[in-house]
């Protein structure tokens, strides 16, 4: 099935000449009312003629053409009804520029400045009465192939008309839609015919909110009609490029909901929409369409909530989502709420007293922890913004009656095969290495019972770019990222901690070998990382090994703990036995004694370091130049080991912002620092605020800014000595 875009919208050229003119709706001009209309053309040029016309700002309404100043000529409106026609007139021998309005009782004059604003004029005098005349006869239709026969005609007059104006296609869009709003029971066969008859004005122009929704309702009832495909396809096509906010138009979203359905009740199903997806993306390694991922990841968002919203409102007193967004709620009418926690597919089985049986098919679970702290529930509530189009996260939404302990949700076959849909498409979005940046940081913490969805946190962690896998942490404190959800014990985590160890890994990898990242874990996850290096997960004994190393772990008692944990495997015990190499290694290093400054030969790289700094004591030294050799951030490794280093020169090297991070943590006493032409960027240049002995710092010819740079010199008192030449702070 062919998804290509078509062409450029059907707007015919009106206007012979070629000419464009904007749609007036009011203006200044001169009035004048003939009486006889045979006799006038040859009286225009007199004097006394001349003497008759009025100024007047008239204003084109929907009903009548209105002076501002209803005196004279214009003391009533003119009717568009009453016109029985319009002309334009010129004289070769005069510079007049006029367009004649017959009435039954005579004739009104308007005179313009010049002949493009009396074509202007008449144009959008013409239109105005064309519009009126179509909306009274479409107001009360009584057959409708005739009513057929007048959509046609309107639509070919909206797009042969010279007029530039969005109206000129929505003013048709806008009455078709009031007329099938007030006629719901037309047939499928007239569902058909009017929506092709409009196709060609939606090729350029979103549909309104009741033609959405009849957009939707065919959708729904005919999703394998050859409409859906030839004519839906392309203004889909057009929402997800160029919709710039789904909360001012949510029926534009609902219909691209429908149509993504209807897609999938196709034959090939799924495969079609993957096709969708996939001319939405284009065949270039670069989608030029900014707005398509946000636009697809909030259609898949609410059709996700969509699938809960009719189990929420059907609990007892509970807000619907479009009462949470809208911060309707009225908290002094309802029982307090209890938040949901959804759990892993198959938690132990709770007593049959407290089961509450929803469904009697044979759909998939979602169980559900209630949490008995209603005080924290209402503070998360009482902390959400009012009003706007965000989602409530699913955890927020899931209200229940204070009654029950635990809630076995059912989804119906139908809420599941929508939920199954969309997961997937969030599972193709993944797959495209452009998107996927965006698409972590688009997606919020959603823990539903999906393999689909696991999938895509599985490629966000298979990721080697910082910007993906660190959407995996909380983006702030107090909620939950899929790093804290995805943990054994965390609410989504289905299997024995795989998907966990993939997260650690990529974040061990990239810049996260902190000592702050250790310390969380320590503190909020020593348990299933114990647990998981016990089996033998590499990842998770290198992160034990680390937290001796770091001296992350304090307690005696857990210290002997973990060594225990490292002894009971293979992988384990030869990593430690590692560490207590390193560590005795470490000790000869920082013994007293050794040359107080170093200077490396240019070219020297990250091993010929390592190898230097392990062939003797170097407990003395200061000051290390580094300057024009190939180290990179892997060198801080070796650099963390000097405890007395206070000059590091780093000029010309691929020294990063990981390497900055770590020196940050341990390297409390360097008082000068030189980055000159280094690639560090703000992202490791803010770490530097930690280290209040600096005194001297160089970052000529590197990417700072000058937020970061006032933000150093904020948090650096003892800060003297500073070269920010060729940066964006100079």
């Amino acid at each position: 099935m062919d998804f290509t875009s078509g062409g450029g919208g059907g707007g015919g050229g009106g206007g012979g000449d070629g000419m464009r003119y904007k749609l007036l709706h009011e203006g200044d001009i001169q009035v004048c009312v003939v009486k006889h209309p045979r006799t006038f053309l040859s009286k225009i040029l007199t004097s006394k003629f001349l003497r008759r016309w009025e100024p007047h700002h008239l204003t084109l309404t929907d009903g009548s053409l209105t002076s501002a100043t209803p005196t004279g000529y214009m003391e009533t409106s003119l009717s568009y009804s009453s016109i029985e026609d319009l002309q334009l007139l010129a004289w070769d021998n005069a510079p007049k520029y006029c367009v004649q309005l017959s009435f039954p009782g005579g004739t009104v004059l308007l005179q313009a400045a010049n002949s493009y604003l009396r074509d202007q004029w008449f144009h959008s005098l013409q239109w105005k009465k064309k519009i009126y005349k179509y909306r009274k006869v479409l107001n009360n239709p009584s057959r409708w192939d005739v009513v057929l026969k007048e959509i046609r005609a309107l639509v070919d007059m909206a797009l042969s008309s010279p007029l530039q104006d969005e109206s000129i296609h929505q003013a048709p869009l806008h009455i078709i839609s009031t007329l099938l709003a007030e006629n719901s029971n037309l047939s499928s066969q007239d569902h058909e015919n009017i929506i092709v008859a409009i196709a060609p004005l939606l090729e350029n122009n979103h549909p309104p909110p009741d033609l959405c929704e009849f957009f939707c309702k065919h959708c729904r009832e005919r999703p394998r009609s050859m409409v859906v495909i030839e004519v839906f396809t392309p203004v889909v096509q057009r929402i997800l490029k160029h919709n710039m906010d789904f909360g001012k138009c949510p029926r534009l979203r609902l219909f691209t909901q429908e149509y993504i359905l209807a897609l999938n009740e196709l034959n090939a199903g799924m495969e079609v929409v993957k096709k969708f997806v996939h001319s939405m993306h284009g065949p270039t390694g670069q989608c030029p369409h900014p707005r398509v991922l946000p636009n697809l990841v909030a259609v898949c968002l609410a059709a996700i909530y969509s699938c809960y919203e009719e189990f929420i409102n059907s609990r007892d007193n509970s807000p619907s989502l479009k009462e949470i967004r809208n911060g309707c709620q009225q908290q002094n009418d309802r029982k307090p709420p209890m938040p949901l926690r959804l759990l892993r597919p198959e938690p132990p089985t709770p007593p049959p007293a407290t089961i509450l049986p929803l469904s009697a098919n044979n759909s998939p679970e979602i169980l559900v922890e209630l949490e008995r702290n209603n005080n924290t529930a209402n503070a998360k509530r009482k902390a959400a913004p009012a009003g706007g189009d965000s989602e409530p996260n699913l955890i927020d939404c899931l209200l229940v009656s204070p009654a029950v302990n635990t809630l076995s949700i059912q989804l119906p076959a139908q809420a599941d095969r929508v939920l199954g849909c969309f997961a997937l498409i969030l599972k193709m979005l993944s797959d495209y290495d452009d998107w996927r940046p965006a698409l972590a940081s688009l997606l919020q913490p959603i823990p539903f019972p999906k393999e689909e969805l696991k999938y895509v946190i599985q490629r966000f962690a298979e990721d080697p770019r910082q910007e993906v896998h660190s959407c995996l942490l909380s983006v702030r404190s107090g909620k939950d990222g899929w790093f804290q959800l995805y943990s054994p014990g965390g609410v989504a985590c289905d299997d024995d901690g795989e998907l966990f160890a993939s997260m650690v890994h990529i974040l061990m990898g990239s810049c996260y070998k902190t000592k702050k990242f250790l310390l969380s874990l320590a503190e909020n996850k020593l348990g299933p990382c114990m647990l998981l290096a016990l089996r033998g997960n590499q990842t998770m004994v290198e992160i034990l090994c680390l937290m001796l190393e770091y001296n992350i772990i304090e307690n005696k008692d857990t210290q002997l703990q973990i060594i225990s944990t490292l002894e009971s495997t293979q992988v384990g015990l030869r990593m430690y036995e590692q560490l207590c190499d390193r560590q005795r290694e470490l000790k000869e290093l920082q013994r007293k004694g050794g040359p107080t400054r170093l200077t490396l030969p240019s070219k020297s790289t990250d091993a010929d370091l390592a190898r230097l700094l392990s062939s003797g004591s170097f407990g003395n030294l200061e000051n290390l130049s580094l300057a024009f050799t190939n180290v990179t951030s892997a060198c801080a490794e070796q650099l963390i080991k000097l405890p007395s280093l206070k000059q590091l020169n780093l000029w010309s090297t691929q020294f990063g912002d990981a390497g900055l991070r770590l020196l940050s943590e341990h390297l409390a006493c360097l008082q000068v620092l030189n980055l000159c032409e280094t690639p560090v960027t703000d992202a490791g240049l803010l770490a530097l605020s930690s280290m209040k002995s600096l005194c001297s710092l160089n970052m000529n010819s590197t990417k700072l800014t000058a937020d970061t740079y006032e933000d150093l010199k904020a948090k650096l008192p003892n800060l003297k000595d500073v070269d920010v030449r060729y940066t964006e702070a100079w």
